[in-house]
C-alpha cells in the first residue's frame, strides 16, 4: 500500500472508531443480528431497517477494536438506500477487499471509501475484526436468528 493511501486508511480509522456513526438502538428495526469474535471481543449488533426490499436506516451497537467500530460505522452509512441484494453483493466485495482477492481499484466504484480498508489484509488477524460487522449485517438481511462469528 502506498504512504499516503496507508495515511488515509489510519485517519479513517481513527476518525470512524473515535466518533463512530449510527451508533444506536433501533427500536423500530425490522432486521437485526448479533456477532461476537472470541478470539478479540469485538461484539456487534447489526440494526436495520427494511421496506420494499431498500435498506432505510442502518445502526450498531457494541464494543470492540477500532478496525471493527470503524467497520460498523462506515457501513451503517455505506448502506442507507441501498437494496438488500446491494448490501449482500458489498458484502462479498469487502470481504473480497480485505482478504486481498480483489485490490481497492477493483471495487472502489462498488464500495466508494470503504476501499480504504485495503489495508487490513496486511494485518490477517484484523481481517476478522473488519469482517465482523459485515457477516452480522448478512445475517440479518438474511435473518439468520444464529449469533455470528468470525472464528
Amino acid at each position: 500500500m502506498i504512504p499516503d493511501l496507508r495515511d488515509l486508511y489510519q485517519q479513517v480509522i481513527l476518525d470512524h472508531s473515535k466518533q463512530p456513526r449510527n451508533f444506536r438502538t433501533m427500536p423500530d428495526a425490522t432486521h437485526q443480528a448479533e456477532g461476537y469474535n472470541p478470539l478479540c471481543g469485538d461484539r456487534v449488533k447489526v440494526f436495520l431497517r427494511v421496506r420494499d426490499h431498500t435498506i432505510h436506516d442502518a445502526s450498531f451497537i457494541g464494543a470492540g477494536c477500532a478496525i471493527c467500530t470503524a467497520s460498523a460505522s462506515m457501513m451503517t452509512k455505506f448502506l442507507q438506500d441501498k437494496t438488500v441484494d446491494e448490501a449482500r453483493d458489498s458484502f462479498n466485495k469487502f470481504r473480497d477487499l480485505v482478504m486481498g482477492q480483489v485490490d481497492a481499484a477493483a471495487v472502489a466504484e462498488d464500495l466508494d471509501k470503504l476501499a480504504v480498508f485495503e489495508g487490513v489484509r496486511q494485518f490477517p488477524i484484523r481481517v476478522k475484526c473488519a469482517t465482523l460487522p459485515w457477516h452480522t449485517m448478512k445475517a440479518a438481511v438474511d435473518r439468520d436468528p444464529n449469533l455470528v462469528s468470525t472464528e
